[in-house]
């Protein structure tokens, strides 16, 4: 599967993760171009600005860049290099493939322990113990969780957390736990794409996980049809 072909899920869970990702994406990048473009007609227009947009503009981005890593991996688009790799026939290649898949599991899982380490505090729970891997939870860490952004306000759709996490007490901004959820969840997501593409480099279902060059084959092929010719 190259990065020219469209991606095809094969299960309920893959069609939900798919749908998800590209409707998130969508949302995210209509958003990011709204509120920018608003900030721009106010600040030139009327002298005014949304004191908020930037910091809304930079926590859809940080989603946006989080979401767009596992969608490159769904799709096959993340660069790499082959120079090695290609030398080998195809038996070759896929174990070199599925060694990389093993790696970038392994890094996933690191990325996933990191980010609920991080985030957990935020939404009063107990991150992890262990370095490396997670050897259950740690006990004793002050939360977080009246930690604020610095401009966002309230929503009011989210009040029901002051009294979940926050001791009832009233949150005057957004509070940090809800951009900062975007990292374990974002996490799973890359985890699980790498679990997919491995599972599909396995049952010979694609190649590799960096971009193929189906592209650059093809135009080998013409040019040296096109000398034949001539």
């Amino acid at each position: 599967m190259s990065a020219g072909k469209k991606y095809q899920p094969r299960s309920a869970l893959g069609r939900a993760f798919n749908a998800f990702e590209e409707t998130a994406i969508a949302v995210l990048l209509g958003l990011m171009t709204l509120v920018t473009f608003v900030n721009v007609v106010l600040r030139y227009g009327f002298n005014s600005q949304l004191i908020w947009g930037l910091e809304v503009t930079l926590i859809l981005f940080a989603w946006l860049v989080i979401l767009g890593v596992s969608y490159c991996v769904k799709v096959t688009a993340h660069l790499g290099v082959d120079a090695v790799t290609s030398l080998f026939g195809r038996g070759g290649r896929k174990v070199f493939a599925l060694l990389s898949a093993a790696c970038c599991i392994l890094y996933a899982m690191l990325l996933m322990k990191g980010a609920w380490d991080y985030w957990a505090p935020f939404a009063a729970l107990q991150p992890t113990e262990g370095r490396w891997f997670p050897l259950g939870f740690t006990e004793g860490v002050r939360d977080r969780a009246f930690y604020v952004t610095d401009q966002v306000p309230m929503l009011e759709m989210f009040r029901w957390l002051e009294d979940l996490i926050n001791y009832g007490e009233e949150y005057e901004k957004l509070p940090r736990v809800i951009p900062y959820a975007m990292l374990p969840f974002g996490c799973a997501l890359i985890l699980y794409r790498f679990c997919e593409a491995g599972y599909e480099i396995l049952t010979d279902r694609r190649e590799s996980l960096i971009v193929s060059h189906e592209a650059e084959d093809a135009v080998e092929e013409v040019a040296a049809l096109n000398r034949e010719a001539n």
